[in-house]
This record gives C-alpha cells, sequence and structure tokens, in this order.
C-alpha cells in the first residue's frame, strides 16, 4: 500500500469516527436532556430495518454502476454519457426512495404537516398570497404557515401551486417532479466541471456523482428541486466565462435568482459563482458585458417578488425568529456544529473523505499540479466553504441531510482523484443501502 493510499485510508477513518462520535454523543444527549428533537442522532429518522420493492432495482443499479460505471463513464461520447448520468441517477433515487413504498418513499413526502402541498389552495390569488406571505411567518402569527414553507421564500411554493394549476396536483407528481428535476444535479456539476477544469476529471467524477449516498435524501424531499437549480446556475456560469456568452450569463443569473427565492441559505452560493468568475476570470476581462448580463439576469426574480409585495429581507429576519421559536431554539449548538458535519458524511459517503484528502493536498501543491486539478480543488473547496458558513451560522441545527443537499453534490467530484473507483464505488453504494435500509428516514 503506497503513503498517499494510507492517507486516503486515515481521512475515512477520521470521519467514519466522527460519525461514530455523533452517534454516541448525540444519543446521549437526547435520553439525558431531549433537545435534539431527532431519533436517530445526528439523522432525522428512527431505527428500523426493513426491505421493499424497491431494494432489488437498487442492487442492481449498484452493481451496474460499480461494474460499468468507471468504464463507461470513459468511453461514452460526453452527450451520451450526460443522459446516462441523468437516467441512472433518476433510477438510483427513485430506487431507494420506493424501498419504502409508493406512498411513503415518494407520495406521501410533501403531503405531510410540515410541507408545501398543504397550502395548496391558500395560493387562489398569487399575488395576494405574495404580498401577504410574510404576515404568517411567525408562530404566533394568524393561520401561520407550516414548517418549511415558513422556513422557505415563497418561490419553493409557488412551485408545487403552478404545477397544481397546470393539473400536476398531489403528491405523486410533486414527488416526481423533485426525484426527475433533482437527478439533472449531477449532470449540471459535469458540466461545470468539464468546462472550468477538464473533461478526464468530469468523466472520472461522473459514477460518483450517480451513485453518491445523498440519493437517499434526493427522492424524499424538495431540497432536490433546489440543488438542480442551484448547480445549473453554476453549470451556465461556467460554460458563460469559458464560452463568453452573454445569453449564458443571463441564464445562470436568473437562476441564481430563482435560487434565491427557493432557499434562504442557497444565497451561500455566491461563494461557489465567485470561485466561477474566479476561475474564469480571463474571458470576464476580456468581455466584461459578461458581468453586466449575470447582474440582469439576476435581478430578474428579486425584482418580480418585491413587485409583487414579497420584502425577502423582512421574511429572513421573521424566518430567524421562528426558527428560535421551534426547535432551532432548543437543540444545543454546540453539539450541532461539528454533528453536522457527520451528517456531511453520511450523505457524501467515504470516497468523499477521501477525495476531499486529496483535494487538500493539490491546493497545498498547486504549481506542481496540472491546471485542472488545481482548478477542481478550488470549485470544491469553494462549496466546502460555503457548507461551513452555513455551519457556523446555526441556522442549520440538525437536518443537514436534507438542507445541505446543493453543497454537498459539489463536493463529491473530489473523488475524480482516487483511484481504484470500483472499490470506492462499492464502499458508497453500500453506506446508500445500509443507511435506506436500517433507517426510516424523516424526510
Amino acid at each position: 500500500m503506497t503513503r498517499t493510499h494510507r492517507r486516503d485510508l486515515y481521512a475515512v477513518l477520521a470521519a467514519a469516527l466522527l460519525v461514530t462520535a455523533a452517534v454516541l454523543v448525540g444519543r446521549h444527549i437526547e435520553r439525558t436532556h431531549h433537545t435534539l428533537h431527532v431519533n436517530w442522532p445526528p439523522l432525522l429518522g428512527s431505527w428500523g430495518p426493513h426491505a421493499g420493492p424497491g431494494t432489488p432495482a437498487a442492487l442492481l443499479v449498484a452493481v451496474a454502476v460499480v461494474a460499468y460505471g468507471p468504464v463507461l463513464a470513459a468511453r461514452l461520447p460526453w452527450r451520451a454519457l450526460l443522459t446516462a448520468v441523468w437516467g441512472t441517477t433518476t433510477a438510483w433515487i427513485l430506487s431507494l426512495a420506493l424501498i419504502d413504498g409508493w406512498q411513503r418513499g415518494i407520495a406521501g413526502r410533501l403531503t405531510t404537516r410540515h410541507e408545501y402541498l398543504q397550502v395548496i389552495d391558500r395560493f387562489h390569488d398569487i399575488p395576494g398570497a405574495l404580498g401577504d406571505f410574510t404576515g404568517h411567518i411567525l408562530l404566533d402569527s394568524p393561520d401561520n404557515w407550516p414548517a418549511h414553507v415558513a422556513g422557505h421564500p415563497p418561490a419553493a411554493t409557488l412551485t408545487f401551486v403552478l404545477l397544481d394549476r397546470l393539473g400536476l396536483g398531489g403528491g405523486g407528481w410533486a414527488g416526481t417532479w423533485c426525484v426527475v428535476v433533482g437527478a439533472t444535479a449531477g449532470v449540471a456539476v459535469l458540466v461545470a466541471v468539464r468546462a472550468l477544469a477538464d473533461e478526464g476529471l468530469a468523466r472520472r467524477a461522473a459514477p460518483f456523482l450517480v451513485l453518491a449516498p445523498a440519493a437517499v435524501w434526493m427522492g424524499t424531499s424538495a431540497d432536490a428541486y433546489f440543488a438542480a437549480v442551484a448547480a445549473w446556475a453554476v453549470a451556465l456560469l461556467a460554460l458563460a466565462v469559458t464560452g463568453r456568452s452573454p445569453g449564458r450569463a443571463a441564464a445562470s443569473g436568473l437562476l441564481f435568482g430563482l435560487t434565491c427565492y427557493l432557499s434562504y441559505g442557497l444565497t451561500l452560493f455566491a461563494l461557489i459563482g465567485a470561485a466561477v468568475l474566479l476561475l474564469g476570470r480571463r474571458h470576464v476581462r476580456e468581455r466584461p458585458v459578461l458581468l453586466a448580463w449575470l447582474l440582469a439576469g439576476v435581478a430578474v426574480v428579486p425584482t418580480a417578488f418585491t413587485l409583487a409585495g414579497f420584502d425577502w429581507w423582512e421574511a429572513y429576519h421573521l424566518l430567524v425568529t421562528r426558527y428560535y421559536q421551534g426547535a432551532g431554539g432548543v437543540r444545543p449548538y454546540g453539539y450541532w456544529v461539528w454533528a453536522n458535519l457527520a451528517c456531511t458524511v453520511l450523505i457524501t459517503g467515504l470516497a468523499t473523505a477521501a477525495g476531499l484528502r486529496r483535494t487538500g493536498a493539490v491546493l497545498l501543491r498547486p504549481r506542481t499540479e496540472p491546471g485542472g486539478r488545481v482548478h477542481l480543488s478550488l470549485l470544491v473547496a469553494a462549496a466546502v466553504l460555503a457548507l461551513l458558513v452555513a455551519d457556523l451560522s446555526g441556522m442549520s441545527k440538525a437536518e443537514t441531510e436534507r438542507i445541505w443537499l446543493p453543497f454537498a453534490l459539489w463536493l463529491l467530484p473530489s473523488c475524480a482523484f482516487l483511484t481504484r473507483p470500483r472499490a470506492w464505488l462499492t464502499a458508497q453504494a453500500v453506506l446508500a443501502l445500509l443507511l435506506n435500509h436500517l433507517l426510516r428516514t424523516g424526510w
């Protein structure tokens, strides 16, 4: 075993110990103080070994990706690869979700009392609902919004309102939307990596983006949809700054604006966007009009919602108050500030722990590394920074296996630095299958 491989294993061991500590300490805190408000810390879920109709399909997808993923990723034409990544990711997410059955795994997820579909009928007058949105955020306000509606800007809820208006109402359509759209997030990440770093690295990362343990939660929450919108905002910006395309810059800005109105915390994607601009700075200097188009695109969604009467800043401040009115005011920061990172290990897998170690090694000696590897490392580092800022903010105490999905997807390309991909992919698949079969997740 080489020194590099030993260091990879040390990183994996450290990640495993972090998760173990989070489980043991969390169980003690919850048993003695009951302040974590999760049944199986650090995850929101409960112990419940089970199998379901999705089990055979999940095993089949896992074996197929481990056996053939690296070879096909290297040989398929680029567009065919992207299509294969989307299709296989969709199959992986659906099969994991269907381990819990159609109703609990997909159709019922967005219909619970905390979720968006509970308030569809309150948006019969969309401009009126937007203008009055902030009046229902606080717990003591009249007809206060359910937790997830209050906890997000109204574009999140409005998405499902519009699906309902199109005749795609109900939990089945909403869940399918989140799965199918969410599965494109990995495609967007690959597009960005190819544009900013190297096609070879993107191809090496592809199987890891497909077989991510994050798929356990990608099929159970609207955050998969949010992750896709944010990912395509970054991908289009990457294409804009490397291809000098004002149209793509404007489209990227439009999606960045939408991202901020889907989730308050995803404003931190500005850090990843800044990394893209840094990596494409030569083209931006040559065509500064790209920035103008980007900013013009960014302004569209905020302008529309502001004119409709929704004040983003007022809503955010009210949300902070609402957050501390509920479980967020009880959950101990001292535990979650590091236990959230254990959640990140569980959604990105042990392979990503090793990949992040190699990412750090590249950044420590950038002059001795090919440019593509350095660029990929900087992109991943920006995602790590965004995630750490979210962690330190204290506004993400628990439930980060769902909330941090958009950031976690940008850590997975670090696995492109790993050798022996089949062994690492096996570890990723086993973790995802164990999580989904041993726990009944809360989302």
